[in-house]
């Protein structure tokens, strides 16, 4: 049986004593609640994720396709063509995993299916912001190419790509590994 720690009763026992759903379904977090209500949860924050990712690929994808329509675009040489054409690519890819976790729970909404939703929508999620990264860095890597015209573009894209990436993926991999090694009160 489970115990508060402040006050040393017993959580999620009825009143026989008896385990409950709410008991057999606590998280080693700390956190009292069923499989159903982690998983609202963790959708609700996903979703605040992906609004956020969204606002800011819908700005950056915006921007690339008006791009093409511009008068200096047919000025480009093939090599700024390729890394257009590539970086589009990357954005509408990053698009459509961005969007993925709307339809999923859409087709799925109401079929008892939401912790797999979840999963499920939070590794495409994962997805979009490898994607997305992506396309910032192509973007980036085009504008200093087109600004700069030397090779001082390739440098300040790795050191723009770096500082993303740390911000982005190596830190919060850095305190996922480090929480796993502390121990839990």
């Amino acid at each position: 049986m489970k115990t508060d720690d402040d006050e040393g009763r017993t959580l999620g026992a009825s009143q026989d004593g008896s385990e409950t759903a709410r008991d057999r379904d606590a998280r080693p977090d700390g956190r009292d609640e069923t499989v159903d209500e982690r998983a609202d949860r963790r959708w609700a924050e996903l979703l605040q994720e992906l609004r956020v990712a969204q606002t800011g690929m819908q700005i950056l994808f915006g921007f690339l396709l008006a791009v093409v329509f511009q008068p200096r675009f047919t000025e480009l040489n093939d090599v700024d063509h390729a890394i257009f054409v590539v970086t589009v690519g990357f954005g509408a890819a990053t698009v459509g995993a961005l969007v993925g976790p709307v339809s999923l729970h859409r087709l799925v909404a109401g079929k008892g299916l939401k912790p797999q939703t979840v999963t499920i929508a939070s590794r495409m999620t994962l997805t979009g912001l490898l994607l997305l990264f992506c396309t910032m860095v192509m973007v980036f890597l085009l504008i200093l190419r087109v600004a700069l015209h030397d090779t001082l573009a390739f440098w300040l894209v790795a050191g723009m790509g770096l500082w993303i990436a740390a911000w982005w993926f190596a830190i919060p991999l850095w305190a996922r590994h480090r929480a796993h090694r502390m121990p839990r009160h």
